[in-house]
């Protein structure tokens, strides 16, 4: 079965969406719990509100495998992305809620772990490196878009209410000035004010993982950028239901964000 899909497209935009797989491999689902088995804590339905950005003629990288097989947003090294905060690691044993992915005794160890890097986490960061650099053959700047979405209150990892969009740029590292300020603009002007009246944030709690600090090197021509959605705005949170007149308005503003990193990257502004 393949680990991922890899639409190539032409647009200097790479649109990543690292937790949007469901699957899990036999061996490791006859091992997970029961509340594992319902992988809460995939970014539900990503794949379709970003459908439309081949339209764009972005590339679009998309895992099979759930994120309980390996995070692929997390750093192979195993190093914390918020130091003194709660996260998940490379291979999770539990839920966002705190339950546990495996019985007691069962959880992987470190050879377990370091087997699933090189079949699942690596062929996935292969595949976006590789990517990246065509497309930098055929354009002076891209943009990688690392697409996800959460439950809009996990107390895990943050108290109340998550706003609507949160964009992360690494606190600033992983793009220019100039794309942080214009994405800024849109959800300031077009997204709280206009199509669906969304709430924001730059550099919130989400500041972007691995993915986006690891790639995001404007000097190099790659700039980064990280937009965790609230879910709520486009589905039902408990049955984990896609529901399509939520979700449009979304998606008009997730395009509205495309189409800025897309003029960026052409005008070639730095």
């Amino acid at each position: 079965m393949q680990d991922f899909t890899l639409h190539q497209g032409t647009a200097p935009l790479l649109v990543s969406l690292p937790h949007d797989g469901t699957a899990l491999p036999e061996a490791i689902a006859a091992r997970v719990s029961p509340a594992g088995q319902r992988v809460p804590d995939t970014d539900w339905h990503v794949g379709r509100l970003y459908a439309f950005a081949r339209e764009l003629g972005a590339s679009v990288i998309a895992p099979h495998w759930s994120r309980y097989v390996a995070d692929l947003n997390r750093d192979p090294a195993g190093h914390a992305l918020y130091p003194g905060r709660s996260e998940t690691a490379l291979v999770p044993v539990t839920t966002f809620a705190g339950e546990p992915i495996y019985a007691a005794g069962d959880e992987p160890g470190a050879r377990e772990i370091a087997l699933r890097k090189e079949l699942y986490w690596e062929p996935y960061h292969d595949a976006l490196q590789e990517e990246l650099r065509r497309l930098r053959t055929l354009h002076p700047r891209v943009v990688l878009w690392d697409g996800h979405s959460i439950r809009g209150r996990v107390p895990m990892f943050f108290e109340g209410q998550l706003p609507d969009f949160n964009l992360g740029t690494a606190s600033g590292a992983s793009c220019s000035p100039a794309l942080q300020m214009r994405l800024a603009e849109v959800l300031r002007e077009r997204a709280e004010g206009g199509a669906g009246h969304y709430s924001h944030v730059v550099n919130g709690r989400f500041k972007g993982g691995y993915i986006t600090r690891h790639y995001g090197q404007p000097e190099t021509g790659v700039e980064a950028v990280q937009l965790e959605l609230a879910q709520y705005t486009y589905m039902d949170e408990d049955s984990f239901e896609y529901l399509p007149a939520r979700a449009a308005p979304v998606q008009t503003v997730i395009r509205m964000l495309l189409e800025t990193c897309l003029l960026h990257a052409r005008e070639g502004v730095a």
